[in-house]
């Protein structure tokens, strides 16, 4: 029987971290920076970025995830995992070239200000309380999608590896179900290491420093930069990423915590933190089975990626050496193996009443299938044509 929430106030009481939500952590923070990390400096040479003022942008962009992280998980004993806006920093790498950086920084804290407006205001919550438990759930299943897609794609190229994986993923779902996705971490990393290709020697262990930029302010920049920023970040990753929580089960307050990262953003955006938000992909991981069989025990994946994040965010110098390290197959393929329990779970969810099971699919085929317009991903685009079908087929009867 799961064990009840403590008073969200009140201070946990200190238990040994499960190693499962220690793996789990590590394993999230591993799949946020290997799969967008090399965006976010993109976005920062669009700038004109320094290297130190690259190095700055990891600094800002780890504290702001890991403090959010650990603070929302703490005060709700939920696991609430925020991330940046990869949509926004993609966003950044096409709008922000030629933009000064004093008012790229003046934008970040424009586009803060919305978030923190969508936030406190409570409109964001309303918006998202009129989205069907069922589209929710199928959004969750399309943008968790691709991620077990790129896996068993692995299998082509790098069969040698990818394939222990899978049966060690198998054996371990059988046998040792709580322990599944540590022992493919294992596996993998052994299995990598003896074919010589754990590149941990191109690490350069070095403190970030943080660069304060004084923000400036212009028309051209609030409305090509700011705008668009704050629209993809709330559509493309915000949006999932209540859908992800409200699909694993918990009823976390949306807007305080749309708030928080907000206030977190504007704080931290002199400083390189362009945008952050709340995590789909990454907190699937955290809200899983793999992270502790109980529910009420996940948020330690949540606080445990929170540490991870700092602690990579203080090390920036080291970024890029360290995601260079593991083989880009092995952290595809460990990503998606931990994600199937979740995939599976959402799509269950998504189609299990028949009144509103093509809405569903409808929305989980569009959102896997990628599509951006506008520079708005898929996410929201999944929503849309998954409540457009909903409104017809209802209309229809």
């Amino acid at each position: 029987m799961a064990t009840p929430l403590p008073p969200p106030g009140r201070l946990a009481r200190i238990v040994p971290v499960p190693l499962s939500a220690v793996v789990a952590g590590f394993v999230a923070v591993l799949v946020g920076f290997t799969s967008s990390v090399v965006i976010v400096f993109q976005a920062a040479d669009a700038l004109g970025a320094t290297p130190a003022q690259k190095a700055s942008w990891i600094w800002a962009l780890g504290l702001g995830m890991g403090i959010t992280s650990i603070g929302l998980s703490l005060r709700y004993r939920q696991p609430v995992l925020t991330a940046w806006s990869t949509p926004g920093a993609a966003l950044l790498v096409t709008a922000g070239a030629g933009v000064p950086m004093a008012e790229g920084v003046g934008a970040f804290v424009v586009c803060a200000a919305l978030i923190v407006l969508a936030g406190a205001s409570g409109w964001f919550e309303r918006v998202m309380n009129r989205i069907p438990q069922a589209l929710a759930a199928a959004l969750l299943a399309g943008v968790l999608a691709r991620f077990a897609f790129d896996a068993f794609l692995q299998l082509a190229p790098d069969f040698a590896l990818v394939a222990p994986m899978l049966l060690a993923y198998l054996a371990g779902r059988r046998f040792w179900p709580r322990y599944a996705v540590p022992g493919v971490l294992a596996l993998g990393v052994a299995i990598a290491a003896g074919q010589g290709r754990l590149a941990f020697g191109g690490i350069e262990l070095a403190f970030a420093q943080p660069v304060f930029t004084l923000p400036a302010f212009s028309v051209a920049a609030v409305v090509g930069v700011a705008l668009p920023l704050f629209v993809v970040t709330m559509a493309s990753q915000n949006l999932p990423g209540v859908a992800a929580q409200r699909a694993a089960g918990y009823d976390t307050p949306v807007s305080p915590v749309i708030t928080a990262t907000g206030v977190a953003t504007l704080l931290l955006a002199p400083f390189g933190g362009y945008a952050l938000n709340l995590a789909a992909i990454t907190a699937a991981i955290c809200m899983g089975r793999e992270a502790h069989e109980d529910p009420a025990r996940r948020w330690w994946a949540a606080v445990m990626a929170g540490v991870f994040y700092i602690a990579l965010g203080l090390a920036g110098g080291a970024v890029v050496g360290l995601i260079a390290a593991f083989p880009r197959a092995l952290v595809l393929a460990v990503a998606g193996l931990a994600l199937l329990g979740t995939i599976g779970s959402a799509l269950a969810a998504a189609v299990k009443d028949e009144s509103s099971r093509e809405a569903a699919l409808v929305t989980f085929l569009v959102t896997a299938s990628g599509l951006t317009l506008w520079s708005v991903g898929a996410a929201f685009w999944g929503v849309v044509a998954g409540a457009l079908a909903l409104a017809v087929q209802r209309l229809r009867a």
